[in-house]
């Protein structure tokens, strides 16, 4: 296992541009996305949706009626250290201007030095919850299938941080990669839930930047929360079927993202929530998005993949029927989170190749 390292905090410009960019080697959409629905679940998969709406759900529809309360949101990922990573997995810890990160290296996996692929990844928990010990082993059986690091960033979450400031840390943690020595076309930013939010925000965030080939290989999600508003998924069928967040639930981010905002204030001026659907440019990396059929983020995968598409960006979703959200968490226990991450590796692959 490599020793801890630290990156320091560096002007944005400080990146530069990619050396030799390489075109574009990908069709670009013909005004639409790519849509294929994956087989019904098997007993496992609908097992642990009905588990999830036993449990999990309940225990959300009590915190969404107070979420300001002191609620113990960080013993989630303090009780998932006692999940052992699989055999010949490394895990080494990166120090970074405001948070830490985790490089991840399944059995067989070269190490991060540069050369030929990385992944970035932004661990999902609706900025509240959740770390690098709740993805262990998603993260693990993705750097497997895709041959490659994955570098998960723990960055700052609501309510004491703003939604702004973890995206700043997802920022530092590509910065992280390029001083590496990874060029742009090498990395994939991927996420899971609100990692979602912050792999598009952040691939739109150097894209605004305008700093020469700095666009990013890819963008994967699993189950993505693309924006905050929620007026979209209220209004969505989906919202009295999903297997883990009651209807109210969504109501309860939104307060929490705003009061993190507002208290977030620079110079006198609040933070602005940012909407990353409100931002999409030609240009932006190609996408893929895995979601559950059943779940009332199938709203956010389509309407992003619509937008997408219209702008020429290439996107491909893959719809699981009656699965829980985020599904893959459970691989490789779960065939189809196995399948679901095979096929997101070689995604990768392809578009790191």
């Amino acid at each position: 296992m490599t020793a801890p390292s630290k990156v320091p905090s560096t002007p944005r410009a400080a990146i530069g541009a990619a050396r030799g960019h390489k075109p574009r080697k990908f069709p670009v959409s013909a005004g639409g996305p790519l849509e294929v629905v994956e087989d019904g679940p098997s007993l496992q998969g609908r097992l642990l949706a009905l588990a999830a709406m036993l449990t999990i759900k309940p225990t959300l529809a009590i915190g969404s009626y107070a979420p300001r309360l002191p609620w113990p949101f960080g013993v989630v990922d303090v009780v998932c250290r006692v999940l052992k990573p699989a055999p010949g997995t490394v895990r080494a810890t990166i120090s970074l201007p405001n948070c830490s990160a985790q490089l991840v290296r399944a059995a067989g996996v070269l190490p991060a030095d540069g050369n030929r692929r990385v992944v970035l990844y932004m661990h999902g928990g609706a900025f509240l919850t959740c770390g690098v010990n709740s993805h262990g082993r998603l993260v693990e059986t993705l750097s497997k299938f895709a041959d490659s690091p994955v570098l998960v960033v723990n960055y700052r979450m609501i309510p004491k941080h703003s939604v702004g400031q973890a995206l700043d840390d997802c920022y530092d943690a590509y910065k992280w990669l390029r001083l590496r020595g990874y060029d742009p076309e090498q990395i994939v930013l991927a996420g899971d839930s609100a990692g979602g939010y912050l792999s598009l925000a952040l691939a739109e965030r150097l894209q605004q930047e305008g700093l020469a080939g700095e666009s990013p290989a890819a963008i994967v999600t699993l189950s993505p929360l693309f924006e905050i508003d929620n007026e979209g998924r209220a209004n969505h069928p989906n919202i009295r079927s999903d297997a883990m967040f009651p209807p109210k639930a969504f109501h309860a981010l939104v307060e929490l993202v705003e009061a993190a905002a507002e208290r977030n204030a620079v110079d006198g001026r609040v933070e602005e929530v940012f909407e990353p659907l409100d931002h999409i440019e030609p240009g932006l990396p190609r996408t893929l998005i895995h979601v559950s059929g059943s779940e009332v983020l199938l709203n956010d995968a389509r309407k992003a993949a619509r937008m997408l598409a219209a702008a020429g960006v290439p996107v491909e979703v893959r719809v699981w029927p009656g699965q829980m959200h985020v599904f893959q968490i459970a691989a490789p226990a779960l065939k189809e989170g196995a399948r679901s991450l095979r096929q997101i590796g070689d995604y990768i692959r392809e578009a790191t190749w």
